[in-house]
């Protein structure tokens, strides 16, 4: 039997054109163990986050048992189809030490960062995502990815630092473009001749790169920093640089479909649900062509403004205005509301465990961590706010479990996805939220 080439194509005609397609992730062209490449390089692990506004019901959100096979209650009943993929952690808490309870910002930033923050302006160290990207991300076209789903590029929970918010990508069609336009080199294609358009801005950032070296020598202390901010965003830009030069390796699950329509604005539930479904393909796109390896999808943010149809409150106004139903144990329409963002995470998990990869899926070889910025969003709780993870990590992880944290720090399971992504640490947060102590129950 002749030898199939991780580059051969499927080939056809489509209303008489011709169509070629690379072909899937087969076993021909894996180690014999489906661990690797055929050419003996690992599979790449991935990490992901994910974030949802505005907390939970608890009696109705979190289960009443531990461990595997837990219960799902109303507000999480949509997980039953990924709960084999997913943990639920409960009962770990923020520790706000010294620092005011910001309403809607303190929980997911020292989730996020490790760092409780002085002001709703204020944005300590630097999140997570960021951290493990400087491990992970250096190969890859972009070093982290980001997206949401309420068409605002101002919604994010990534940032460098307190001046460098990562901005997500906000329409499906501008996301598309950024992905796959005239700078994106086809992984599968036979040839590569190098873009001389990306050997011009290589060689004109060569010269700015030495010019600030030059002014570094110049400068203030505060000023170096400023500069050294900036330099290490160019250096970052020489890297893809670097790499828009060089062939990509083959990525036989690289398939690139047709330009997305674009949506409308608008936070109708149904719309918001429409653009995150989109923009999750594309973001599965992308990391099937190895365009990056950490990637954050933003949901809802923390003051939530999506609407719900015949509703006359959008969900933020209706977490303080909208009474508690005793007899159902929530208040019904922010209700709604969470378990719509449930509906999304589970389709975001689903669609990362149908993605076919070596002996698994694309899942398999990723962490996703999942957060949201209260517990209970009526009085601004911060207390047990909830968090999930998706993914085994390569087999190192044990999943379909509840975890209750007995109120130790929220941070342990960020310092856990640290350790799993090879961020040697010894511990991560501050004051009250430092934390060495990983989950060991999900350690397989």
């Amino acid at each position: 039997m002749s030898k199939i080439s991780r580059r051969r194509f499927l080939k056809g005609t489509l209303n008489g054109s011709a169509v070629t397609v690379a072909l899937p992730f087969l076993n021909c062209f894996l180690n014999e163990n489906g661990t690797a490449l055929a050419s003996g390089a690992p599979i790449p692990m991935r990490f992901g986050t994910w974030s949802w506004g505005l907390g939970m019901s608890e009696a109705i959100f979190v289960p009443k048992k531990t461990g595997p096979n837990f219960d799902l209650p109303l507000e999480i009943a949509s997980l039953a189809p990924v709960q084999e993929h997913i943990n639920l952690y409960t009962n770990f808490h923020v520790f706000k030490d010294a620092a005011p309870n910001l309403c809607h910002h303190s929980g997911w930033v020292i989730l996020r960062s490790g760092i409780a923050p002085m002001t709703s302006e204020n944005r300590p160290g630097e999140t997570i995502d960021v951290t493990v990207a400087r491990k992970i991300g250096n190969n890859t076209r972009f070093r982290s990815l980001s997206a949401t789903a309420t068409g605002d590029v101002r919604d994010s929970f990534s940032y460098e630092n307190g001046n460098s918010v990562n901005a997500p990508e906000w329409s499906p069609l501008r996301f598309y473009q950024r992905l796959f336009g005239t700078d994106f080199q086809d992984p599968n294609a036979e040839g590569f001749t190098p873009d001389p358009r990306v050997m011009i801005r290589k060689s004109s950032l060569s010269v700015v790169l030495d010019d600030t070296k030059k002014l570094n020598r110049e400068l203030g202390t505060e000023d170096r920093a400023r500069l050294d901010q900036y330099f290490t965003g160019l250096r970052d830009l020489e890297r893809r640089f670097d790499l828009q030069m060089q062939k990509p390796d083959p990525r036989e699950a690289c398939i690139v479909t047709d330009k997305p329509e674009d949506l409308p604005t608008g936070l109708d539930a149904y719309l918001v649900s429409k653009r995150h479904r989109m923009m999750t393909d594309l973001m599965l796109m992308a990391i099937a062509c190895d365009q990056t390896r950490v990637f954050n999808m933003f949901y809802a943010s923390a003051f939530s403004a999506t609407t719900k149809p015949g509703y006359d409150k959008p969900h933020h106004t209706a977490t303080h205005e909208e009474a508690v139903d005793e007899e159902l144990q929530c208040q019904p329409n922010v209700s709604w509301y969470t378990r719509r963002a449930m509906d999304e995470w589970a389709y975001y998990v689903q669609a990362l465990a149908d993605f076919r990869e070596g002996d698994g899926s694309l899942l398999d070889h990723s962490f996703i961590y999942a957060n949201t910025d209260q517990s209970f969003a009526k009085i601004h709780g911060i207390e047990g706010i909830p968090m999930f993870s998706a993914g085994n990590a390569g087999g190192r992880i044990k999943t379909g479990m509840h975890i209750d944290g007995g109120g130790s720090p929220g941070c342990r399971l960020g310092y856990t996805a640290l350790r799993l992504m090879g961020v040697e640490v010894p511990s991560w947060g501050d004051k009250s939220n430092n934390t060495s102590s990983e989950i060991s129950e999900i350690l397989a």
